[in-house]
């Protein structure tokens, strides 16, 4: 089902939409029996679609955008949102997460490229990792404890790729048994994923695995029956596994189908912005961020900076909310204006995390333009009464509830 409201004249064929997206996951083939070993739990041929789309609110529009500025926009609903950042990786996130979140991207890239293709669409990842926290409150990974990969497959020994894999054509193929599987997700999956995860120390995370890694490769036992047909969940409300994998904190809101004028999405995104400039920067080793706004009102009702006791140098917390008053404008129409969120490039975002994505820039738009940090290393010499004056002779009322 397709639902909820929109503003545009386009004309839009939704039911081919839908479809096309079904077919894209892998999603396309569909028997209405639990004993099948052929049906991956979601045909794009076969599905029901619903479109239940409308207009949005007069009240809403009236008062978020309609006749004002585009930096007077207002917030599209109250709300709080965080962004965190850590120094234990080369993009910031936490190992656990970013271990997660690129599994579930490996497994999908190796049943895509056929290298592993009696791999299906469905699948889940969880890592634990131990670790020592620091005196100063930073955290650094020791180890890789446990993996968990659940993921769908064919029928072991007997499914075949031709009638497995649509559009095959080339060398008939048998699916391997079950514990060749495992060894495959351990070769082709984990161990070349950790290879490519760089920790702090230059190091990859794969020189965290070892013997004592425990893992838990489909620990049901099969995992043939998956998607819609093996357990129905209502998809867009993910919101950990696209965050921080519960590191930080989450005020609740989704990402998925929302503008920018949408707090739950732009200020996460600029509160990641911010939360790790501040840790490029060396101002803090760890840094969250809370932004929190109230509907039709521009300017941010509160600005929060954590940075669990790992700030640097001089510098209090307080003085690294102040400088992130000073350096970042947070009404929804600055925002989109700085992470140029008015292009058409959300469909990236859709899978595999929003944060710790490598930003780039294609035909003229720009992907995940709030992992690009600011440069914030100027202020890392400063005292409390240095940023106090910065403060004062800045903009920031014009930016901030006071």
């Amino acid at each position: 089902m397709v639902a909820g409201e929109i503003s545009t004249s386009a004309p839009l064929d939704y039911d081919k939409l839908v479809r096309g997206a079904v077919a894209s996951i892998g999603y396309d083939s569909y028997v209405d029996d639990l004993s099948s070993v052929d049906s991956k739990g979601l045909s794009d041929k076969t599905c029901e679609v619903l479109v239940r789309i409308n207009k949005q609110s007069p009240d809403i529009a009236g008062g978020v955008h309609v006749g004002k500025d585009d930096m007077d926009v207002g917030a599209g609903d109250q709300g709080i949102m965080f962004g965190y950042a850590t120094d234990e990786t080369e993009d910031n996130m936490p190992l656990t997460h970013s271990m997660a979140t690129r599994l579930g991207k490996k497994l999908t890239d190796v049943r895509k490229d056929g290298s592993l293709w009696w791999l299906r669409p469905d699948g889940k990842t969880q890592v634990t990792i131990e670790y020592k926290q620091k005196a100063d409150g930073s955290v650094e990974p020791l180890k890789i404890h446990t993996i968990v990969i659940s993921t769908q497959h064919a029928e072991p020994l007997k499914a075949v790729r031709t009638k497995e894999c649509a559009g095959y054509s080339g060398e008939e193929m048998t699916a391997p048994s079950m514990d060749d599987m495992n060894k495959a997700l351990e070769e082709h999956v984990i161990r070349a994923t950790l290879a490519e995860i760089k920790l702090k120390n230059g190091e990859p995370a794969l020189s965290l695995y070892g013997d004592h890694t425990n893992l838990h490769l489909n620990p049901s036992g099969k995992f043939i029956i998956g998607g819609p047909q093996g357990d129905a969940g209502l998809t867009g409300r993910k919101i950990i596994i696209d965050t921080y994998g519960g590191w930080g904190a989450h005020g609740g809101g989704a990402f998925s189908g929302k503008d920018p004028t949408k707090v739950d999405r732009s200020a996460a995104y600029i509160c990641r912005q911010m939360a790790k400039s501040v840790v490029k920067s060396g101002l803090s080793k760890r840094c969250l961020v809370q932004l929190s706004y109230a509907i039709g009102v521009a300017k941010p009702l509160s600005l929060f900076v954590e940075t669990y006791g790992t700030e640097q140098g001089g510098l209090t917390p307080d003085d690294i909310t102040n400088i992130l008053k000073i350096e970042f404008d947070c009404r929804p129409g600055a925002i989109a204006a700085r992470l140029a969120l008015r292009e058409p490039k959300y469909r990236e975002t859709a899978a595999y995390c929003h944060f710790g994505r490598a930003p780039y820039t294609k035909d003229g738009i720009k992907f995940f333009e709030w992992e690009n940090a600011a440069d914030l290393s100027k202020y890392a010499p400063m005292t409390s009464e240095q940023v106090g004056a910065a403060l004062t002779a800045s903009n920031y009322l014009t930016k901030y509830v006071d």
